[in-house]
């Protein structure tokens, strides 16, 4: 809550002393009334809210350019010279007049940076819906004109060769094709997830722009192509016994 300057406060208590003193019919209460008005109105000289003497100075020599002779606060006359133009005047033939220096930050909400987030409902939650919606109707739309069928059932007598896992565990059989199962079951995945979750905090740049956050792009384009890679030579270039075969030569073995 912004606070009410001294001199001001002042003032009103002695305006509300005087119209009651006024409604009483007194008039030796007026004349008290009226002497915290002066003493909380802001004047030349002292500390506190009173007005510097060079801010009157500055206004007096003002006055004097537009053709106003103005007088010390004595009570000498002002004289008018040929000029017509009106100048204002404030308490004791002064032309400046300042209530109080207020900063800033007490009257005004002004903010440092602006703030980029929206609420999760709706901007989020609906465009979820509306992915979700497309996602669903692809999804319809594919299965009217597009024939996926299942396997015959599993034999225990007869396993497929090259036995491969689903594609999105071909990278992870083909690293077992090349390292320890500790090795490429544990420590390498571990290691992946380990890194991708400290990426956040290594890189705290929160622009959503790709060239501000290079570092970033690059360790996910490292992962993906990693992995990707893994499950291309896992689906089209092992055969049977999971052996190393080129597809134009060997044919496709892999199966969705």
């Amino acid at each position: 809550m912004t606070e009410i300057p001294e001199h001001l406060r002042k003032r009103a208590e002695a305006a509300k002393a005087k119209a009651e003193a006024k409604s009483a019919g007194g008039d030796a209460p007026t004349a008290a009334a009226e002497a915290p008005a002066s003493a909380g109105a802001p004047t030349a000289g002292g500390g506190g809210d009173k007005i510097p003497d060079y801010l009157f100075d500055r206004g007096r020599s003002a006055a004097q350019n537009v053709g106003l002779a103005v007088a010390a606060p004595a009570g000498a006359v002002a004289t008018m010279t040929t000029d017509p133009r009106p100048v204002a005047s404030g308490p004791g033939g002064h032309t400046q007049r300042l209530l109080t220096v207020v900063k800033s930050g007490s009257i005004q909400d002004v903010r440092a940076t602006p703030q980029d987030k929206v609420h999760t409902w709706p901007h989020l939650i609906v465009a979820e819906f509306v992915a979700a919606l497309l996602i669903t109707a692809f999804a319809f739309i594919f299965s009217v004109f597009v024939n996926a069928p299942l396997l015959e059932m599993a034999n225990l007598n007869r396993t497929p060769n090259p036995s491969k896992a689903p594609w999105y565990f071909l990278g992870l059989q083909e690293l077992l094709t090349m390292f320890h199962p500790m090795v490429a079951g544990v420590t390498i995945p571990g290691m992946g997830l380990f890194v991708l979750g400290m990426a956040p905090y290594v890189d705290k740049n929160p622009s959503n722009k790709p060239e501000d956050r290079k570092f970033t792009v690059a360790l996910l384009t490292v992962f993906l192509m990693f992995w990707a890679v893994l499950v291309c030579i896992g689906s089209f270039f092992r055969g049977p016994g999971f052996n190393f075969v080129f597809p134009w030569t060997r044919g496709l073995f892999f199966e969705l």
